[in-house]
C-alpha cells in the first residue's frame, strides 16, 4: 500500500489529467440518470431512470451521443458547474433559465436544446426551470461512471448508482469521458415543451373499490399537486375518494404510473424511484404516453384525471413514440 500522502498526491495527479466539472453549487436534486435499470423487480430494485424519458433522450442526440449515454439530471433550481482541464460540448433540455459564464467573464444566456462548447475554466450556471420540474445536461462522449446492475441512475433512497447512491453536493468533481469534439456541428432542436392538464389514465386493478361517488369524483373533479413529490411519487390534493371495500391490500407488484389512494383518501402517483410492492388500492395507472408529462408537473400544478382504454392508450403511446422519434431521426 502506498503511504496515505503518496496515495492523495497520486489521486491529485490522477485528477488533474482529466476533464471534469467542479461543483460550485450543487443545486436541489442533482443526480445521474439514464434510461434506468430493468429485469430487477423481483429483488426490489426499482427502475429509477431519467424523470422525463423524452428530454432526455433530445439531451443526448443534440450532443451526438448514444441515446442512452448518462446525462446530469436537476430539479428546480440546477447546479453551478465550473470545467477544468479541457472543452467540452455539451447541451441543456427542459424549460430552462441557465447562463455560460465565460472566462472574460462574458455572461451568455444559454437556449435549450441547442448544443455549446466550453473552455477550461468556463462556468455553466443553471438557474432554475420555468414551469416544471426536471431538466438535463448533457456532454459529448458523455461522463466517466461506474456502472451499478446495468445502469448508471441514481436512486437515492436505495442508495444505488454513481456518488456511492447519493445527490451531488458542493466540491465534488463529476469526471468527463475523453471526447473529439472538433467534428460537432452546432446543433438544435426545435421543440417546445406543451403540457396541459390532462392526466389519461386506465382503470387500475382495484377501481371498484371505490363508491360509484368517488369514481365519479375522481374522473370530474380537479386535483392539485402537493409539497410532497418526489422521485418516488406525487401526492395530490383534491376531494376525498371514499373505500368502500379496504384501505388496505395484500402487497402486490407496481409499476410507474400507478394511482395508489391511501386512507386519506388523497392519490398518489407513483413516478420513477417507486417501490416495487405496495399495499394501497390502485385506483387507476397513467398511460405510458403521458409519464413525462406528469414528471414535470410542479407543485400548485391543477390537473384532471381522463378514463382511455387499454387499445387507445396503446395507441397514443405509439403516437407519443413515433413524434419522439421524428425529432430523433433528424438529428441522427
Amino acid at each position: 500500500k502506498l503511504p496515505f500522502f503518496k496515495y492523495l498526491n497520486t489521486i491529485i495527479l490522477n485528477l488533474m489529467s482529466k476533464t471534469y466539472f467542479e461543483i460550485l453549487r450543487p443545486g436541489i436534486n442533482t443526480t445521474i440518470q439514464d434510461s434506468g435499470r430493468n429485469h430487477l423487480y423481483h429483488i426490489g430494485i426499482t427502475i429509477s431512470g431519467a424523470m422525463d424519458q423524452r428530454n432526455y433522450k433530445f439531451a443526448n442526440i443534440v450532443v451526438n451521443n448514444k441515446l442512452n449515454e448518462a446525462v446530469i439530471e436537476f430539479a428546480y433550481q440546477g447546479p453551478l458547474l465550473k470545467l477544468r482541464n479541457g472543452t467540452i460540448n455539451f447541451a441543456i433540455t427542459g424549460d430552462i433559465f441557465f447562463n455560460i459564464i465565460r472566462n472574460n467573464s462574458q455572461i451568455e444566456e444559454g437556449k435549450c436544446y441547442q448544443n455549446y462548447n466550453l473552455h477550461d475554466g468556463e462556468e455553466i450556471d443553471i438557474i432554475s426551470t420555468k414551469k416544471s420540474v426536471y431538466g438535463y445536461l448533457s456532454v459529448s462522449g458523455g461522463f466517466e461512471l461506474e456502472e451499478t446492475w446495468k445502469s448508471y441512475s441514481i436512486n437515492t433512497k436505495a442508495k444505488i448508482g454513481p456518488n456511492n447512491g447519493k445527490k451531488y453536493s458542493i466540491n465534488e468533481n463529476i469526471i468527463i469521458k475523453k471526447s473529439n469534439i472538433e467534428n460537432i456541428k452546432n446543433n438544435q432542436i426545435d421543440y417546445k415543451n406543451l403540457f396541459n392538464n390532462i392526466v389519461r389514465v386506465i382503470k387500475g386493478t382495484n377501481f371498484d373499490y371505490f363508491s360509484n361517488q368517488a369514481q365519479n369524483i375522481f374522473f370530474k373533479e380537479k386535483y392539485t399537486v402537493s409539497r410532497l413529490v418526489d422521485r418516488m411519487g406525487m401526492r395530490l390534493d383534491g376531494p376525498y375518494l371514499e373505500n368502500i371495500v379496504n384501505t388496505n391490500i395484500k402487497s402486490e407488484g407496481l409499476v410507474r404510473g400507478v394511482i395508489q389512494v391511501p386512507a386519506d383518501g388523497k392519490p398518489i402517483i407513483l413516478l420513477s424511484d417507486h417501490g416495487t410492492i405496495g399495499g394501497y388500492p390502485k385506483i387507476g395507472i397513467v398511460i405510458s404516453a403521458d409519464l413525462d408529462k406528469v414528471a414535470q408537473l410542479a407543485p400548485g400544478n391543477k390537473l384532471e384525471f381522463k378514463e382511455v382504454k387499454l387499445e387507445e392508450a396503446e395507441k397514443l403511446f405509439k403516437e407519443y413514440t413515433a413524434e419522439t422519434n421524428k425529432y430523433l431521426n433528424e438529428h441522427n
